[in-house]
């Protein structure tokens, strides 16, 4: 699976109904609505990298009450559990 993390401006009067919609969005896991620099966060889950610009561009972005997206592809590089996981410059 690849994970998508895009944050969403929204209208303000809208931002319970611009969720929703985003959240019954195919491809769309989860929709977060935060308090900070961004509106509405949604986590989107496909199979393949042409999904995330389809589920972005043709469901999100066309969401009533949206107004600007921002998408990143997230790397899963470490974890809680992994213990032996560091940071290093150069060799």
């Amino acid at each position: 699976m690849i994970n998508a993390i895009v944050l969403i401006h929204a209208e303000a009067h809208r931002i319970p109904e611009t969720a929703q919609a985003v959240a019954d969005i195919a491809g769309v896991d989860k929709v977060y609505s935060c308090a900070g620099d961004v509106d509405l966060i949604a986590i989107v889950r496909v199979r393949d990298h042409a999904l995330i610009a389809e589920v972005v561009t043709e469901g999100i972005n066309k969401v009533e009450g949206v107004s600007k997206t921002a998408t990143h592809i997230a790397f899963q590089s470490y974890s809680s559990a992994d213990v032996e996981a560091g940071f290093s410059i150069g060799e």
